[in-house]
């Protein structure tokens, strides 16, 4: 047993970025401007990247920066700049598949601590030692591999080369994350970060002698996503994780929200914190596990590879919506000497709603909007501006960093 692993979570913003800093993660990672495979996260600028890194480091959290594109000729223009741009920030690590872009980094920034992305599709010890030798620090494992086949890795490899796996998220059709159909029907390259989702798209069958004639491929009324997985939870199976020797547990979503990374983060903060006082502890709480981690949005669960190839019951999803039982609506920014939280309004909500306080601690209160005011501290029923800054009296007391969500109605 490797101890404690990594809890390891992305960010899309400095926003998110702060959010899962506070709500437990022992790490981050994020994207800059170039390099990076959420093209269409915000991701962020050299003034918002020096300001998280601190905020993280001031707190005992690592960031990580991911520069993980399948590189062509004309995206090595401007490697050698922007990694020297990113050894002035001074990340905790980059994340790399391509070799061409590693032996960049290596001579503009020889010290630097270098992760082999996921993308680089590593599912074998041999693999592992190749990336080692070349002087990597940590290995993501491809999606496609087992607990058992992970363990294997892990007797196989020096000790100190870091095994990261991701445990939480959505999961891609492809073979890790090198998919073509994106750039096929829309142009876009999911492997310069521009993936338009294709596998999420329903489908139908077409006849070559009547164009035109759609004929429905499906299993009900609704038809059926043919390449569209369930989203991946492993939050059941943390001791299962720590046997097999993975030292971080990864939770996709660079674009994912506020509520989203503060749900994911507190509930596999607990989870692994419970599992390292004793494993009793951690199955006494795994209802609460289960419910909190309902709150994110997602398509319905699965685990995956981890216990052997899915069938199409346990990873195909029938429909591309997602289940999602809980509105975000801000984060206390910062709470008045009137006691008044002060918020930039996400969703829609109105005085007199009953929303609820979520803690980073662990704990939820359900408090009742008393009054609401705006920046010139007049009352207002309702905020119709996204992002208009508010101060509210709440029934209950809130304090910095409390993220505040409202149930649907279904699920109140």
């Amino acid at each position: 047993m490797r101890g404690k692993p990594e809890l390891l979570i992305p960010a899309s913003s400095l926003e998110v970025l702060k959010t899962a800093v506070i709500f437990g993660a022992d790490a981050v990672y994020i994207g800059g401007e170039a390099y990076s495979l959420r093209a269409k996260a915000k991701n962020f600028s050299r003034e918002d990247m020096a300001e998280g890194i601190a905020f993280a480091h001031a707190r005992g959290v690592k960031v990580y920066v991911t520069a993980n594109i399948l590189a062509h000729n004309g995206d090595l223009e401007g490697a050698e700049r922007y990694f020297g741009e990113l050894r002035e920030l001074g990340p905790d690590a980059l994340i790399i598949s391509d070799p061409g872009l590693y032996m960049i980094v290596k001579e503009v920034w020889p010290e630097a601590e270098i992760h082999i992305s996921t993308q680089a599709n590593n599912t074998n010890y041999k693999t592992f030692l190749f990336w080692h030798r070349l002087g990597a620090k940590r290995v993501v494992s491809a999606r496609e591999l087992s607990l058992r086949e992970i363990r294997e890795i892990r007797e196989r490899i020096p000790d100190d080369l870091e095994i990261e796996s991701f445990v939480h998220g959505a999961m891609c059709i492809s073979y890790s994350g090198r998919c073509l159909l994106s750039s096929y029907f829309t142009g876009r390259d999911a492997n310069h970060g521009a993936c338009t989702h294709p596998c999420r798209w329903k489908y139908a069958v077409v006849e070559e002698t009547r164009p035109g004639e759609y004929m429905p491929v499906y299993e009900n009324e609704r038809g059926t996503y043919l390449f569209n997985s369930k989203d991946l939870c492993m939050i059941e199976y943390i001791p299962e994780l720590a046997a097999a020797g993975i030292d971080s547990l990864k939770v996709e979503g660079r674009m994912k929200t506020a509520l989203y990374v503060a749900a994911v983060t507190r509930t596999y903060r607990r989870a692994i914190d419970d599992w390292s006082v004793s494993e009793e502890t951690y199955r006494a709480h795994m209802d609460w596990y289960r419910r909190e981690i309902a709150q994110c949005t997602y398509r319905q669960f699965t685990t995956g590879f981890y216990f052997g190839k899915p069938d199409e019951n346990t990873q195909i999803y029938e429909e591309s919506a997602y289940n999602k039982e809980a509105i975000y609506l801000g984060i206390v920014e910062s709470v008045d000497t009137r006691g008044f939280a002060q918020i930039r309004q996400r969703n829609k909500f109105c005085q007199g709603d009953e929303i609820e306080l979520m803690k980073p601690d662990g704990s939820n209160e359900t408090v009742t909007v008393l009054h609401m005011y705006d920046e010139n501290d007049r009352e207002v029923e309702a905020a119709p501006h996204p992002r208009q800054l508010l101060y509210l009296e709440l029934s209950g007391r809130a304090a910095q960093y409390d993220l505040l969500r409202m149930r649907h109605a279904e699920h109140a």
